[in-house]
């Protein structure tokens, strides 16, 4: 669930623009439903479920990388983008990671909170590594934010890890992934290459405890499928942030944790106290006067894509 920073072109019409919006809906609608999926990959565990995805995705990104024609960028790259290539697997891993154990534990109101509040980390990140300055309504969303850590971490007797790791390590993967002089497809390819090793490895380590043999085809095949679902929502956006300015993908964006809590809440029935709801209000208080700010000032918002 890498999320994306990319440059798009203005729409050529209307007709271009909606197809761009029905694209980058239908992409954040898979990562909105995603919740759905992972449950079905057990009895695999949560680092199975992850090691198989990596593996699975390289397969899928490879031949991909290999049809549009993108892996002259790839093998191109400098040492330090090798080195940034690198860090940025790492942070998508433990971001995988994390999702997948938080939706098959129970966890995806938390898991949801993460992909709210990424934006408002996004920007302060922006502000404590690249030396941005705030406006008055990014510091009144962000002092709102915190406000609702709190609640939340009150609500649940700890802090809710769940959502700060999902929203910093995606916040920090954006950041690196501004380095990388390579696209969203062979970019993730690169990424896949460096993470597969180790994730073969785990699975070769693992041989009969593994869940891939012993549990019929149908498991073996949910278990391949990881690759695509990794791969075909990344193609939607790719494609609708070509049509559209980031602005109108960053809006569509909220999409996805919105599916997200609502399956939480009224899917898999999460508890929900009236605390907890408080946060969750303080938050979407939070992110209303973030766009609102952004609209005003047409400002990019900052874009991701989810698991």
């Amino acid at each position: 669930m890498p999320p994306l920073t990319t440059s798009s072109a203005a729409p050529n019409g209307t007709g271009s623009a909606n197809r761009g919006i029905a694209f980058g809906a239908a992409a954040y609608f898979l990562w909105g439903i995603v919740p759905a999926y992972w449950p079905l990959l057990q009895p695999a565990g949560s680092a199975e479920i992850l090691a198989h995805r990596i593996a699975w995705s390289l397969v899928v990104m490879a031949l991909l990388t290999a049809v549009l024609g993108r892996w002259a960028g790839i093998r191109g790259l400098s040492k330090r983008g090798w080195l940034m290539v690198t860090a940025a697997s790492v942070l998508i891993a433990v971001n995988w990671g994390v999702y997948i154990h938080a939706v098959n534990t129970g966890h995806v109101v938390e898991a949801a909170l993460g992909y709210f509040i990424n934006p408002l980390v996004s920007v302060l990140l922006g502000v404590v590594v690249l030396r941005e300055r705030l406006r008055v309504a990014q510091c009144a969303a962000l002092v709102v934010a915190v406000a609702a850590v709190v609640v939340l971490a009150v609500d649940y007797g700890r802090l809710p890890w769940i959502s700060l790791v999902l929203a910093c390590s995606f916040g920090f993967y954006g950041l690196l992934k501004k380095t990388v002089p390579l696209d969203a497809t062979a970019s993730l390819t690169a990424e896949s290459l460096v993470l597969a090793p180790v994730a073969i490895g785990y699975l070769l380590w693992l041989g009969p405890a593994g869940t891939f043999q012993g549990h019929g085809w149908g498991h073996a095949l949910w278990l391949a499928s990881a690759g695509l679902v990794t791969a075909v929502p990344l193609l939607l956006f790719g494609a609708g942030a070509r049509l559209v300015p980031l602005a109108t993908m960053g809006m569509l964006q909220y999409l996805a944790p919105i599916l997200q809590f609502a399956w939480g809440v009224f899917v898999v029935h999460e508890p929900m106290p009236g605390s907890r709801w408080f946060g969750f209000a303080l938050v979407w208080a939070a992110l209303a006067i973030f766009t609102f700010d952004a609209l005003r000032t047409r400002r990019k918002l900052p874009v991701t894509n989810l698991t």
